[in-house]
């Protein structure tokens, strides 16, 4: 086969890729708008029985974990929005795409179940200092345990739901949804033992797990906008992905070594940045047929790659590395 021939066939591979690419793109995004609107009715549904719940059986620590779920409903409502907006198609003043959205979405997210939490905590201490003070709190009814426990069984379940599509999807707006309904399912946890403890006879313990719910959005709230920072500041891939990356770069033919690899989180996808070593000595078109190998290798391999550059470096044993 001609060398023109070989070049005109990995473009066609490349072509073919890329659109293959694109359909998954497509697919993936339909599943996490779908997994996003379930959360969101089961968060409506867990707000309205916690809070109705919680008034009724006068359960200071269910009335707030309610007050969090309705929190929950416009977080993903955000997260709808900045999966939508992530994934439009790169443009003239965008030409890397958009996919920067969808962290400003996670970081408005957590914001929000910043100030959830910080306002739960506010109402908790009010309510632990009014019972010091002597005023009188009535014990929560058997309906505030029921309630509660069927919310952490919902809650868990959504969270092992979510992670598991984030993960094959690729979402980062998902994954830090999933974490926050693993987040309010221990919170949850902590004012069924809240309320337990106030039925036998200790009301302010009502009271301070309203605290400890507090404790654990506020933690979760940090936790997602760690990560959403990180990643809207091109941090690099962990240790362990960026050196499966050079073996793999290592196993294309052609490839002598590598001198340098340099990842960056945009979002959700991974821009690559490598210098290989080649043959000092072969065309251009050959060298061009081997940097198109490892583009195309990587993209096929991590399909978090949205583009990798590859830049070539003629054989010199004085520089050549092998990662």
């Amino acid at each position: 086969m001609s060398e023109k021939n070989k070049t005109e066939k990995l473009r066609e591979g490349r072509r073919e890729w890329g659109k293959q690419k694109k359909e998954k793109r497509e697919k993936n995004e339909a599943v996490a708008f779908r997994v996003a609107l379930i959360n969101m009715f089961l968060n409506m549904f867990l707000s309205a029985i916690k809070l109705a719940s919680g008034i009724m059986a006068h359960s200071d620590a269910l009335v707030s974990d309610a007050l969090h779920s309705i929190s929950d409903v416009f977080a993903t409502l955000i997260v709808i929005l900045g999966i939508f907006f992530s994934r439009k198609e790169a443009d003239k003043e965008h030409p890397y795409g958009h996919e920067r959205l969808e962290c400003i979405a996670a970081m408005v997210l957590g914001g929000i179940i910043f100030l959830t939490g910080a306002g739960i905590g506010r109402e908790g201490i009010k309510k632990v200092a009014d019972l010091y003070h002597g005023v009188q709190a009535e014990a929560p009814g058997m309906a505030a345990l029921i309630v509660a426990a069927v919310s952490i069984g919902i809650k868990e379940w959504m969270y092992r739901f979510g992670i598991r599509t984030a993960e094959r999807v690729g979402v980062s707006a998902l994954r830090a949804d999933a974490w926050h309904n693993r987040a309010d399912a221990l919170a949850t946890a902590g004012a069924l033992a809240g309320i337990g403890c106030a039925m036998m006879g200790f009301p302010v313990m009502d009271s301070i797990a309203c605290v400890f719910i507090s404790v654990c959005v506020i933690k979760a709230a940090v936790e997602i906008l760690r990560d959403a920072v990180g990643k809207i500041i091109d941090k690099a891939c962990d240790d362990h992905t960026e050196e499966k990356m050079k073996a793999l770069i290592l196993e294309q033919q052609g490839v002598l070594g590598i001198n340098e690899l340099h990842t960056r989180l945009f979002g959700s996808r991974i821009y690559v940045d490598v210098e290989i070593v080649a043959d000092g000595s072969i065309s251009l078109e050959n060298a061009h047929e081997i940097a198109e190998n490892v583009h195309l290798a990587m993209e096929e391999k991590f399909p978090g790659v949205k583009h990798c550059m590859v830049h070539m470096d003629p054989f010199c044993k004085a520089n050549c590395s092998n990662g």
